[in-house]
Parts: C-alpha cells; sequence; structure tokens
C-alpha cells in the first residue's frame, strides 16, 4: 500500500469508527442488547486498526503542516488541539467502559458509557474533519 493512502485510510477508519458508535448507541436505545456489543467491539477494533495505521504513517512520513493561513488556521489548530487531547484522555475511559460491560457490570458501565460515548464520537469525527482540513481544503 502506498503511504500516500494512509491519510484517507485513517478519516475512512474514523467515519466507520462514528457511524459504528451511532448505530451502537441507536441499537442500544432499542434495547437490541447483543447488537448493540457487536457494534462497539467492531468501533473499537476500527479504533485500532486505525492508531496502528497512524502510527505507521507518522513514523514513515512525519508530520503534515497546514499550509493555510488566516482564521482557517485558528479553527484548525482548536480543532487538532480538542482532538488530540480528547484521543489520549478517552482510551482509559473506553477500555473501563468496555471491561465493565465484559464483566457484566452494567449499571457502572452506563454511566462510564456517558462520558466515553459523546468524547469517542467527537474524537472520531473531528480526526475526519482534520483529514479533510489538512489534505482536502
Amino acid at each position: 500500500m502506498e503511504l500516500s493512502a494512509f491519510p484517507a485510510l485513517n478519516a475512512s477508519l474514523n467515519a466507520t469508527c462514528a457511524a459504528l458508535l451511532l448505530t451502537g448507541w441507536v441499537l442500544i436505545k432499542t434495547g437490541r442488547r447483543e447488537a448493540h456489543r457487536w457494534a462497539m467491539v467492531a468501533a473499537f477494533l476500527c479504533s485500532a486498526v486505525f492508531l496502528a495505521c497512524y502510527l505507521w504513517y507518522h513514523f514513515h512520513a512525519g508530520s503534515v503542516r497546514f499550509q493555510k493561513t488566516g482564521p482557517i488556521r485558528t479553527v484548525y489548530f482548536t480543532i487538532l488541539l480538542t482532538h488530540t487531547v480528547l484521543a489520549t484522555a478517552v482510551l482509559p475511559v473506553i477500555l473501563r467502559t468496555l471491561f465493565l460491560a465484559a464483566k457484566g457490570r452494567f449499571e457502572e458501565h452506563r454511566r462510564w458509557a456517558r462520558w466515553a460515548f459523546p468524547i469517542w464520537l467527537y474524537v472520531s469525527v473531528t480526526g475526519v474533519t482534520v483529514y479533510w482540513m489538512l489534505y482536502r481544503l
């Protein structure tokens, strides 16, 4: 696979993760626990594959500079900063939430998921946004 294909692949993995998170949310709200479980496992696997691809890409390509100037530059770096900080912070929250579900501790799982879900979704959506702004804008 060409190195230049990785940014689009990474954005696709983020978009897929976001779709799976929303699907999982709808499934649990409609009482479909087993389907919810599989959607969330798939979202986690998508995120794990994303992380591996992201690290591999940046190990080989280095950092990519944002070239635009003016107010869009401030918008980009604001999104990038919140995305990066929350992506780092949410991982232990996601792992704890998944652990609680796996142990059948669903009341605790729900409390943790109330934080994990919106942050994880934000990180996934802003990952696509960062890609779009950096490579397509």
